[in-house]
């Protein structure tokens, strides 16, 4: 008969009710298990963390592993690994633990013996059209990063291709203090900057509204999946899909409920993501602010000439978004940027020039690598600004 573990303390120990994994959690002895990397590997400035899934552990359960920096393993590759389970740490401040069981992860392992037993093998149709979506994104990665230095390249990197972690300390202490750190993280302003893009260029094309539509739904959630599926990006595309379809079908979209839709179907199908996860905390919050504040603010700001209304609308949205997220930003971090609604009126308007050259060099320089670098170079001025 199965010996049944019932945890009843909080709800991540909760679900799942069993979970075969946590029993080698803290064992005296080493654990050989075979798995496979089911996740894009997240490369960061020391180490590189590899989300691995047990094969035949009842529950499921996914091992995070931390192996060394210049590993070359790849999303579905199968691996065996060699080492000893822990349980994610508590930290004064800030519950590991919980942070990484919202995402499933219940076992972490550090420099474990790790064996490559086959490349690709996850099987099925979707692990194979992901894998794909990543072989397009290291191409646009290899084009990024061949093209641009350091610390632009790093920045472009993170608002286009998630890759935030690769970003040193240093350069995110920056961020944080001019009040800047969101624009690296996909977000309503990436997806409306992408939507915008695509639907005027498909139009341009020749292509009907409800063509249009559909294609741009499609890069949408391209994009969204290719940078990580952040829970920002996931309430961004969720509301930008509401948008275009009220588009699409002649009503007007409410933000309010696209907004509450959103939450409903993120929390619907991972409820842990409420309490753990502070990106999706300050997403929710500073939609709810532009959406319930900017207008007030822009109602205040009515004296300002007609010929400056774009950066009327900016000013608006910046001040409705902080007022939001300030009360969480001092809980979490203990801080707020005094200077940031003026960087931000600063930055935020050349945001979407910078994703639009970027994608022209980063597409036109996998295919041709010198007409690329030519192309980057709007880009980089504009990144250097």
């Amino acid at each position: 008969t199965a010996t049944t573990e019932i945890y009843t303390l909080s709800l991540h120990d909760a679900l799942p009710i069993y979970n075969e994994l946590r029993r080698y959690n803290n064992l005296s002895k080493e654990v050989v298990l075979i798995g496979y990397v089911v996740k894009e590997p997240d490369v960061r400035e020391g180490n590189v963390k590899l989300a691995i899934k047990p094969e035949n552990i009842k529950g499921g359960g996914i091992i995070l592993a931390t192996v060394n920096r210049y590993s070359k393993y790849r999303y579905g590759d199968k691996l065996k690994i060699v080492g000893k389970l822990k349980t994610p740490p508590i930290f004064e401040g800030f519950n590991y633990k919980n942070y990484l069981n919202k995402e499933g992860i219940y076992s972490v392992i550090y420099n474990p013996k790790i064996k490559l037993l086959d490349r690709s093998a996850i099987p099925g149709l979707l692990p194979a059209l992901y894998g794909k979506i990543i072989g397009f994104k290291n191409k646009l990665r290899e084009s990024v990063y061949q093209n641009l230095s350091p610390p632009q390249s790093l920045i472009l990197g993170a608002m286009i291709l998630g890759d935030k972690n690769k970003m040193p300390a240093k350069l995110k202490e920056k961020l944080n203090i001019a009040g800047l750190r969101h624009i690296t993280a996909v977000s309503g302003m990436h997806i409306i900057i992408l939507s915008g893009v695509l639907m005027s260029l498909l139009l341009a094309l020749g292509l009907w509204r409800g063509q249009a539509f559909y294609f741009s739904i499609f890069f949408i959630f391209l994009f969204i999946v290719m940078t990580g599926a952040q829970p920002s990006g996931i309430r961004a595309g969720i509301m930008g899909g509401i948008f275009l379809l009220g588009q699409k079908v002649g009503r007007k979209s409410v933000g309010s409920r696209a907004l509450l839709m959103a939450a409903a179907l993120m929390l619907a199908i991972n409820p842990l993501l409420l309490l753990d996860d502070v990106g999706f905390q300050l997403s929710f919050l500073a939609a709810m602010g532009i959406i319930y504040l900017t207008p007030s603010f822009k109602n205040w700001l009515k004296f300002v000439p007609k010929k400056f209304d774009n950066l009327k609308e900016i000013i608006a949205m910046t001040f409705s978004a902080q007022i939001f997220t300030l009360p969480l930003l001092i809980y979490n971090f203990g801080r707020i940027s005094l200077v940031a609604p003026l960087t931000n009126n600063l930055i935020i308007p050349v945001v979407y020039w910078i994703m639009v050259f970027d994608f022209i060099f980063a597409l036109i320089g996998i295919i041709l690598p010198i007409l690329g670098w030519i192309l980057s170079f709007p880009c980089l001025f504009l990144l250097t600004y």
